[in-house]
Formats: C-alpha cells, structure tokens, sequence
C-alpha cells in the first residue's frame, strides 16, 4: 500500500480538511463576536496562532490512532478485521458537510446582513446627530441682515455690520458663536423658520435685524430670539449719524451678551470697544472682498474671484493704512495664490503675503487675529508647522469661537501624520460652522486619507444637504465608489445626469469624466471629455496636477497610438519645464515632471526628478505631500522600467499614513496608470481595502514581467 492511499485509509486527509474548514469557521466568528464584548486586540489573533499550532498535532493524531467501539488505540495495535476506519471516514465525510454547510451560512449572514450593518454603522457615525446633543443655553447664531437701503449698493454695507456684531460676539469665551460661514446661507429676504434654523445650527438663540442707510444717517434694528420658545429676549433700534455705526455694533454686542449673562474679561470688552476702521469707504471695500473670500469657499475655488478680493482690500489699506483686519485679509489671499490655488507659487507672491502679514503685526502685535494670521502664513508659506501650532495656541486664547483655529490645527496634525487628531479638530470646526460645505470636504478627505471611504461619503453627503445642487461634492461621491470597490457605475450615473443638464454643464467636473472614461476603457468618451477639459488639469490630487496634455498622453497609451502619446508627453513636458524653472525647489512640480519623463523613455532624468521631489518633500516634513512623492514615484519607476523599485515604492506608498488615490484598489484594477496592474502581492499589502476586496485582488491579473 502506498503512502497516499494509507493516508486515506486512516482518514488522514478527512481530518485536515475538517480542521481546516472548522478553524476558519472559528475564526471568522471570533473576529465577529469578540469585539462585541470588548475582547482586547490581541485575542483574535491568538486564536489564530493557535489554531494553526493545532493543525500538525490533529494530522498527527490521526494518522498515529484510530477510533474503535473501545475507544481510542494505537492504529498497529488493531487487526485489520477490527478496524473500522471505513465507517468513522462516513461519519467524518457528514461532519465536514455539516460544518461547510455552517461556514457557507456565516459567509452569506456576513455578505448580506453583518456588512450592511457595519457600513452603515460608520455612516451614521460620519454624521453627528445634533439632536442628540445638549444645546448650550449661551449659543447664538447672528443672521443676515435685511438691507433697506434704498440703495441695494449698500447689501455689502449691511453684511459688514452683521459680521461685525457676529464678531464682537465671538470674542467673549462664555458663548457659543456660529461662524459667518454658516449663517450667511440663511438670507434675510427669504421666509425663515427660526426654530428650524437654530436646530440646524446647533444654538438656543438667534439675532435678526435690519439696517438702513441714507445719506449720513443710519439705522440699525436688532433683536434677540429664543428659538427654542419664539420668545422675543431684547430687540432694539439705533437711529444716528453713520460715523456712529461702530460703535452700534459693540453696543448691541454688549447688550445681547448681557441678556445671555454671559461674562465679559476686560480684554474682550476692550476688543468689542475698538472699531475696525474709521473711514466708512474702506470698510464698504472690506466687506466686499471679506463677503467674495467666503462665498468662494462655498463654490469651486475661483482665481478670478481672489485676484478681485485682492484689488478691493489694496484699495481698503490705501485709504486707512491701519486698517488692521484688511491687512489679515489680504496676507490670507495671497497666501491662498501661493499654496492652496497653487496659481502663483512664486517667491514674489509669498513676499506679497508676508508684507501684508507684517503690516497686521505691527498695528496689533498682540491681537489673536495677527497670531492666526501668522499661524496661516507659516502653514501654507513656509510649511513651518510647529511654529503655526504655536501660534494657534496664542491666537485661541482671544478667539475662543473661531473655528479656523480648529480647522487650522485640524490641516497640520493631518501634515505631521495624526490624522485621527486632526479629524478631531476638524470635526470641532464644524461644531461653530455646521454649514461650511469646505469643511465638510475636508473631513471627507480625512476619511479617505484613513481608508475609510464609507464615512467619506457619508461627509459628502451631509455637505449635499447644505448645496445639494453642487456639482463637485455629488461627483466626489459617487467617484469614491469607484477608488473603494472598482465600481464605476455611480459615477457614470452622475456623469450623464450632469450632461443631460447640457453641454457647457461638464465642464466643471470634466477630470472625472476622463478618469471614468480610462477607467471603462472608452476612448470615444475620453476624447470628449479632453475637450471639455479645455486649459484644465486631467488629474489633480492635492499638489499632484497633472495637465491635459498629460492626459492626451495617457489616451494614446492606452490606445497604442505610441505617435500622437509620445508628441502629446512632449508638449505636457514643455508646460511642466516651465513650472519648475520656476519653482525649482518645489518637489510635486518636479515630481509631475519625472512621471513625465519616464512616459517618454528618459529614463534618468525622470529617476532623478522623482528622487530629487522625494527629497524636498520629505514625509518627516509633511506627511501628505510626502506620501504623495513616493506613490507617485511608484508610477514612474513602473513607467520607466524600474520594476523592484516600482514594487517597493509601491509599498511604501500602500504604508504611507495618508493613502493616495493613485494606490486605490478602483485606480490600481482599472486605471491606466497601471495597466498591465502592478504584482498581487504588493496589492495585498494595502490594509486599508476591506478584507473582501483584497480577496478579489487575487483575480487581477499581475505578473511582474507586464510591468514597464
């Protein structure tokens, strides 16, 4: 008798695949059940490591001995007419039915009950329940004001008094303020249900009022409402010369204060005292650009809307060159030019920003203001973070209620790595600005920073309730369902719901099409959507742009038009040479540049770029931008024929604190970026995808040869 047919004779094989089917059962339970009684972490993994000890002594076991009426004997000690190996095999075979038939049950309760669960469970945890949460009694929102003027020029007149009041109040650490962010969304010439309001916001009281101006005078009505009852606190009207209008903004700040008890230090009362400005004409341009800085954060960003804030505030601080909170916002613009918009990241328009910094400093050196002013420009200018965090510290103590300091702290903690802290922070802001719709972008992209795309797009969804026509946050959504399951089917659904409104109505989110196009291997609709990205980048990922050259390139790849791919990533590489000789310390431009030399065979420069970028951006530095030279890098090793150096960048940037959309499982299946689709292996090692999907990364097809 050969070895094999022994090892069925004593029903060797029967036993490890009832022990292997059991263990895995045991396990899938376990990693269920145990969480929900609070086991500590390692304990599943325990039962792992023991189960698997287990498997050698059980095969052993059961090769060694054999099951009688008797019991338990050494299989040399029974004669073959006594054995009864052939019934306990029968008896085995049923018990490895009744158990398959139980791991079958679990899987399908676990696909079709337990995971809906658990995705909706983190949805609902996305999005906090503000009806649950206790109102704090000292929580006002301060509504837009009705403009009566005759003169509807005056509307930015009557804003700049209600964001006046509504800053007073914000200084006083005793009360909850909404910011400006959120309130303005709730027009005054529209029907307003006060009680519907202040629950959406999160307060107990509201403040409504008027102004009117003629001539030199002006007239001011304001009232205070507990929204909770309807109850009518204080109300009063200030009629008098308009040189008087800042000092009737402390006054009803103070009154409302005193109606809500709330206790004033004497710094806070001296802050509501001093007026902004004393020439009315820079105060009409303030609060013209303040009005278009916040609005564009409510929309796509806009560079023409900033360059026209610019203009206003330069007029503002040419009138009154000590008007203090121009200069803030001016440095913020431009510091917006330099690094968020990235138009302009320039030294000359840094210097801009510094100058405006410094003339803020100077007037008020000790102002909260000056010091979140600071802590803006060494973020976003110098990428000094623990010098902003140093400021935002000091500039809280006088701005209890300013929900940019959360915010701020919220960006660079997410910088440094902590991105569980910074979501923290970043979910604080939302607490004084529940409608600002950017912020809600951004907690999404916490979540997708953390792999959690399900509570990615429930933030999405939260920020729909507030614009729900808004063409980027709907597609952010539906396109999150691609990175996460390589499914494209929501976003080709909101892609033709969007071209059903016209022609002209892609154009903002003509990127996304593009990239459903790749993805779905449709070169007829990508060629559309190049056309309707006009100037526009192909692909943007934080600092990563890449332009519609690029992404003609990557057409013709993918439709072996080696031709018209090698002339389109020249053109590309001729725009980008010009972006890095001027900046040519700053590392996505040169790491943009070295993709696009890997496209077109140079392969040394494109491995010098990459390393070079990699170097000026290092993750101890900034962890965002950081992760994103190595990912990024993967790609033009890969392109450049690098393979072992495209799989160990690869998984790198799979480890890398901030995970990037490049490296997700939707991009990694079905984007040309990797196309052939880079080994499974590396794959698997990318622990942020849900145990399901890594499993399908098995039947990608990715042998290590395709790479190129």
């Amino acid at each position: 008798m050969n070895f094999f047919s022994e090892l069925k004779r004593r029903n060797v094989l029967r036993m490890a695949g009832l022990y292997l089917v059991g263990a895995w059962l045991v396990v899938q339970v376990a990693g269920t059940v145990l969480p929900m009684f609070g086991a500590p972490e390692w304990l599943p993994r325990t039962i792992v490591v023991l189960l698997a000890i287990g498997f050698v002594p059980a095969v052993i076991f059961s090769w060694v001995f054999e099951l009688t009426p008797q019991g338990l004997k050494r299989d040399e000690d029974v004669a073959p007419e006594q054995s009864i190996t052939p019934r306990t095999g029968r008896r085995m075979d049923r018990m490895i039915i009744v158990v398959l038939v139980l791991a079958l049950g679990y899987f399908a309760f676990d696909k079709f009950a337990l995971t809906p669960r658990r995705e909706a469970a983190l949805v609902s945890s996305a999005v906090p329940n503000e009806s649950k949460s206790v109102i704090n009694a000292k929580s006002i929102a301060v509504l837009p004001f009705e403009n009566l003027s005759e003169e509807k020029a005056n509307a930015f007149f009557t804003e700049g008094v209600q964001d006046e009041i509504l800053t007073h109040l914000a200084r006083i650490a005793d009360l909850k303020v909404i910011s400006r962010t959120s309130v303005m969304q709730y027009k005054s010439d529209v029907a307003r249900n006060l009680r519907e309001i202040a629950q959406q916001l999160g307060v107990a009281n509201v403040v409504e009022g008027s102004v009117q101006r003629s001539g030199n005078r002006v007239r001011v009505n304001a009232q205070l409402i507990d929204a909770r009852n309807d109850a009518h606190l204080w109300a009063q009207t200030y009629d008098r010369d308009l040189a008087d209008v800042f000092a009737i903004q402390s006054e009803i700040a103070k009154a409302i204060a005193d109606q809500l008890q709330a206790k004033l230090s004497p710094n806070e009362k001296k802050a509501i005292e001093q007026p902004p400005t004393t020439d009315l004409a820079a105060f009409d341009l303030y609060s013209r650009a303040r009005t278009i800085l916040l609005t564009r954060t409510q929309s796509a960003s806009n560079e023409q809307d900033v360059r026209q804030a610019i203009e206003l505030l330069n007029e503002a601080v040419k009138r009154d060159p000590s008007f203090f909170d121009a200069y803030c916002q001016l440095a913020y613009a431009h510091e917006w030019f330099y690094a968020v918009g990235g138009f302009d990241h320039t030294p000359a328009r840094l210097a801009q920003a510094e100058a405006a910094l410094q003339a803020a400093t100077r007037l008020r050196p000790d102002a909260g203001d000056a010091h979140l002013a600071r802590a803006q420009y060494l973020y976003r200018g110098l990428r000094d973070y623990a010098g902003a965090l140093a400021e935002l510290e000091t500039a809280r103590r006088t701005l209890p209620n300013d929900a940019r300091i959360f915010e701020l702290t919220g960006y660079i903690l997410r910088r440094y790595g902590q991105q569980e802290e910074g979501l923290r922070n970043l979910e604080r802001a939302i607490e004084l600005d529940p409608r600002n719709f950017f912020t809600l972008q951004q907690i999404a992209l916490s979540y997708q920073y953390l792999g959690r795309y399900a509570e990615a797009i429930a933030a999405f969804d939260r920020a729909l309730t507030i614009i729900p026509d808004n063409i980027d946050a709907r597609i952010a959504g539906a396109q999150l369902e691609f990175f996460w399951k390589a499914d494209t089917r929501p976003l080709h659904q909101t892609i033709d719901s969007i071209l059903a409104r016209g022609p002209g109505a892609i154009a903002p989110v003509a990127d996304n099409w593009f990239l459903l196009a790749l993805a779905e291997r449709d070169p007829a609709a990508a060629e559309r959507a190049l056309v309707a990205l006009g100037d526009n980048p192909c692909w943007g990922e934080d600092t990563i742009n890449l332009s519609r050259s690029f992404g003609e390139g990557l057409l013709a790849r993918m439709t072996k038009d080696e031709a018209r791919a090698r002339a389109a990533f020249a053109a590309a590489r001729a725009e980008q040479e010009t972006i890095v000789q001027a900046q040519p310390d700053y590392g996505p431009a040169l790491c943009v540049l070295g993709l696009i030399d890997a496209a077109l065979g140079r392969k040394e420069a494109a491995m010098e770029e990459g390393r070079r970028a990699i170097a000026l951006v290092p993750m101890e530095k900034d962890v965002i931008n950081g992760s994103r030279m190595i990912q990024y890098f993967a790609i033009t090793a890969a392109w450049a024929g690098e393979k072992d150096l495209a799989l160990q960048q690869l998984e790198l940037g799979l480890r890398a604190p901030a995970a990037s959309l490049a490296l997700s499982y939707g991009v990694l299946k079905l984007h040309p970026f990797w196309n052939p689709a880079p080994r499974r292996s590396a794959l698997r090692k990318n622990r942020r995808l849900p145990r399901a999907q890594r499993h399908k990364i098995n039947r990608i097809e990715c042998p290590l040869s395709a790479i190129r």
